[in-house]
């Protein structure tokens, strides 16, 4: 029985495209590519692949743009390929959904090697989510004007509106609801997120909390949900009511 998984690259730069194609290919991934947006709306009809790198500067709709679509109905794994040095750009594609970046020009062995640390740390989310369903855990949680479905991953708020969450934020949720009013330290939820083989730093894990908080609607300054508690990390401080 195969697994082999599939990779998306979307770059409008051939010989990157070729490039990955060749040397992911080699390395046992079925890999498809895509020189912009239209094309891989087009792949994305017909695929559904267990990752996705994406170029932020294409012609058309930019990297950052395509991000933004896909998480509208997906939670694949996204790796942001960027040209420019700018923290701001690695810290945007963090904040609208993107779960890893690597600038150009990039090795394909650092590239390789973060790919199979995202994909095992989506494996390890989804065999959690398996465990969780086959034990007598809660599949709901209520904090502030939040519900979360821990089997849907999505959160429903007081007007019923459904939101769904990323890979990478109901892992961090769930870290958060499991935490036992105990602060949780950067290398913890860097562990949690990416595994031993990440290649996290401390300013793209408070990247992924500023990106909860935003999507929770908690102010940093005046939190109801998360408070920052320095030199410790972070501490869930909502209320929280479980019900099956």
């Amino acid at each position: 029985m195969s697994n082999i998984k599939q990779i998306l690259v979307v770059d409008d730069d051939q010989d990157i495209r070729e490039l990955l194609a060749q040397y992911l290919s080699k390395n046992s991934f079925d890999v498809i590519t895509a020189a912009e947006g239209i094309e891989m709306d087009s792949l994305l009809t017909q695929h559904t692949p267990d990752l996705i790198i994406l170029d932020i500067m294409l012609p058309g709709d930019d990297g950052f743009t395509l991000c933004q679509r896909i998480r509208q109905h997906s939670n694949v794994p996204i790796i942001m390929l960027t040209a420019n040095s700018d923290e701001m750009d690695r810290v945007l594609g963090l904040e609208i959904g993107a779960d890893d970046y690597i600038a150009k020009p990039f090795s394909p062995r650092e590239l390789l090697a973060r790919i199979k640390a995202l994909l095992r740390r989506t494996h390890f989310s989804q065999q959690q989510n398996n465990e969780q369903k086959n034990q007598e855990s809660k599949r709901f949680y209520s904090f502030a004007h939040w519900q979360l479905d821990t089997q849907q991953q999505v959160l429903i708020d007081d007007h019923q509106n459904v939101f769904t969450l990323t890979g990478a934020d109901f892992q961090l949720l769930m870290l958060f609801i499991h935490s036992n009013k105990q602060p949780i330290s950067r290398d913890q939820i860097c562990q949690a997120l990416h595994g031993r083989d990440a290649f996290a730093n401390e300013r793209g894990i408070d990247v992924h909390v500023s990106r909860l908080r935003h999507f929770l609607g908690d102010d940093a300054k005046a939190p109801n949900i998360i408070k920052t508690v320095r030199g410790k990390g972070y501490l869930f401080i909502a209320p929280l009511k479980s019900a099956d």
